[in-house]
């Protein structure tokens, strides 16, 4: 090609013989190719299996929803969730509560949710896209119990528990501008109603036996009604405002005029709840209600225009038969009925049709500590949490089923190989339970004498398991213990080889030992001495060829297992201690995950700055972490939620 100091050079003809040039022009680039490297690009939630909502014994849950998209709204912690009933797998979480939030309700339009805490604080923030905060305001000195929207969207009114103060407080939603004064309560208020057809009316009822009524705006107390004899637990208006309804501990409810506030009739005393009636709600069409109770069933009542109610249909759901199967909250939502019982077991009932069988959907009430994935069903995904609920999920779908152990002990740690789980409580016992399918066999426990700290399965020959103590480590085959080592210092994480040749256990000076197996005995191999931090984590490759350590100073590391070199390093990039710790299937890359809510993902060949990290993965932190092929990782953490996020290629 001529230089371009050549006198005759024709520009124009050159740029027709070539498509790539020498010298930069504006013209057209100077590289054309079509072959890209392949970059992934930031995990994106693919899906969300939700938490169920907080509940307690002998208090009734109040939960709302938006009849305009069938969603239903919840709290569990600090978190506030809105779950679609058309697609249960379309949920969306809010966890901006300083406080565990206790109740939320959408506006009239559907646009806005006003959110309640321990605290006394109601949050109104945006119900799409990023949830924007519009308002703040601190309502009440304690908890709030209930709090409802006029219809016209512009005031809100909550009551709750407060030191002293006023019980119930009725606002302006835009300026926190009080409109009323609620007088006539003398103990905690449980629930609230808005009279949705003007003129305005205000009904609140608690733990005084009373039901208030109120008139206004500005708001003003009118009469009470003593009807009750025990804690009145829920009162709501129909929606045409015409009636309203209150139901009590006594096992009673009662139905009042929606404009006087006298009484009008009550259900029918002909195959009552045999327990207390924790809450209410109304049919679109005014002329049914549901209610459910502590003796485990829901029942459907015909109002009729006197006021009285008369039993149409006793709902019952499946259940173990115990005290979790008691029904706290319920919610008529167009065509869905909900109850929610004291597990947190949320069925959904079909209004067209009560003859159906419900949709039974459930979860985690609390921090989900392990996450296992059986290999022979990598899209099946089991998960465990500290108070001994063991769920089992498959992707695509969302909830499968609980796994029922016959001794439903506390789990510490959670192990699972092809057909059986190995889990540890607080009692010193390992216990060992079959697996046939969604079912938990027969279990056989062993005591070995001091508090287990993590558990590690071969799972090449799962009969071995080593269990690491405060000082040391026990080896178990089945469930025989076949020896105690003293490992003389303090112990923080262990692993085992899948083939059960070598283990490497991690200690509070962060200290990495190398020991290999002989028969039932441990000798100490290698000491690697990178960390900086006491050891969390640690987990071998699925080849074997290298494994990765995490550390409570929030560093991890990857190491060749051979060579015992460090492979990859400067994994800094989280901001406390690293809980868990996942390789994906075809060894390339590692997730960390970590007291900070964050995951990071690194690919091993890559240098560790080109991580891709997931921030606020889990309010409260990331516990545990699996891959179930390489492009799909599974998280979860103490906001009781798991997650799966996709890694795509671009």
């Amino acid at each position: 090609m001529p230089c371009l100091g050549t006198k005759n050079f024709d520009f124009k003809e050159e740029k027709k013989k070539n498509t790539l040039l020498c010298f930069p022009s504006h013209n057209y680039p100077l590289f054309e190719s079509n072959s890209k490297p392949k970059t992934r690009s930031m995990p994106e939630l693919a899906e969300t299996y939700a938490c169920v909502p907080s509940t307690e014994r002998g208090r009734g849950i109040l939960i709302s929803g938006d009849p305009k998209s069938n969603k239903v709204l919840y709290t569990n912690g600090r978190s506030v969730i809105i779950l679609d009933l058309n697609n249960p797998l379309n949920v969306s979480v809010y966890g901006e509560h300083a406080y565990p939030a206790t109740v939320a309700r959408f506006s009239p339009n559907g646009e806005w949710v006003a959110s309640a805490d321990v605290s006394g604080t109601v949050r109104i923030w945006g119900a799409y896209n990023d949830h924007v905060l519009k308002k703040e305001f601190k309502v009440l000195s304690g908890r709030i119990d209930d709090l409802q929207w006029s219809p016209d969207g512009m005031r809100i009114v909550a009551c709750g528990d407060s030191k002293g103060k006023s019980l119930v407080r009725a606002f302006m939603w835009d300026s926190g501008t009080n409109v009323g004064e609620f007088d006539g309560h003398s103990r905690r208020v449980l629930s609230c109603a808005f009279k949705p057809t003007r003129p305005f009316r205000i009904v609140t009822c608690g733990e005084d036996f009373l039901v208030n009524f109120y008139e206004g705006p500005p708001f003003k107390f009118k009469q009470s009604q003593r009807e009750h004899a025990n804690f009145v637990n829920c009162v709501r208006y129909s929606p045409d405002g015409s009636k309203f309804i209150s139901v009590s501990s006594d096992k009673k409810g009662i139905i009042f005029d929606g404009k006087t506030a006298e009484k009008i009739g009550e259900l029918s005393s002909e195959d009552p709840h045999k327990g207390s009636i924790y809450a209410a709600s109304w049919s679109p069409d005014d002329k049914q209600v549901l209610t459910v109770s502590a003796d485990k069933t829901a029942k459907v009542w015909d109002i009729s225009e006197d006021g009285s109610g008369k039993l149409k249909k006793t709902l019952t759901c499946s259940g173990s038969g115990g005290v979790d199967d008691m029904l706290v909250g319920c919610l008529w939502q167009n065509d869905h009925l909900v109850t929610v019982s004291l597990g947190g077991t949320i069925s959904i009932f079909s209004a067209s049709n009560l003859e159906k069988s419900p949709l039974q959907l459930s979860g985690h009430m609390k921090n989900i500590t392990s996450l296992a994935v059986l290999k022979s069903d990598p899209k099946c995904i089991l998960s465990s949490s500290y108070d001994g609920l063991i769920v089992k999920w498959v992707q695509g779908l969302g909830y499968s089923g609980k796994l029922q152990r016959k001794e439903n002990s506390q789990i510490k740690c959670f192990a699972a190989a092809e057909e059986e789980i190995v889990t540890s409580g607080f009692d010193n016992k390992i216990w060992r339970i079959s697996l046939h399918g969604d079912q938990c066999g027969d279990g056989d426990s062993v005591d070995i004498g001091s508090q287990p700290k993590d558990l590690s399965l071969a799972l090449l020959s799962p009969e071995l398991a080593l269990v690491t103590t405060d000082s040391g480590v026990v080896m178990l085959r089945g469930t025989k213990v076949v020896s105690t080592i003293n490992l003389g210092f303090a112990v923080t994480a262990l692993v085992v080889a899948p083939d059960g040749s070598e283990a490497i256990v991690g200690g509070q000076d962060g200290k990495l030992h190398v020991f290999c197996i002989v028969g039932d005995t441990l000798k100490e191999e290698a000491v690697l001495e990178k960390h900086r931090g006491a050891i969390t984590v640690i987990r071998y490759s699925p080849d074997f060829s290298m494994f990765a350590s995490g550390d409570a100073n929030r560093e991890a590391i990857v190491w060749d297992r051979v060579s015992r070199e460090v492979k990859l390093k400067n994994m800094l990039y989280h901001t406390a201690r690293i809980n868990c710790l996942a390789w994906s299937p075809n060894n390339s890359m590692v997730a960390t995950g970590s007291l900070d809510t964050c995951v990071i993902i690194y690919e091993v060949d890559k240098p560790a700055s080109s991580r891709m990290t997931i921030k606020g993965a889990h309010l409260g932190g990331v516990y545990a972490l699996a891959f179930t092929d390489e492009h799909s990782v599974v998280s979860s953490g103490e906001d009781a939620c798991v997650r799966v996020w996709k890694l795509t290629l671009q």
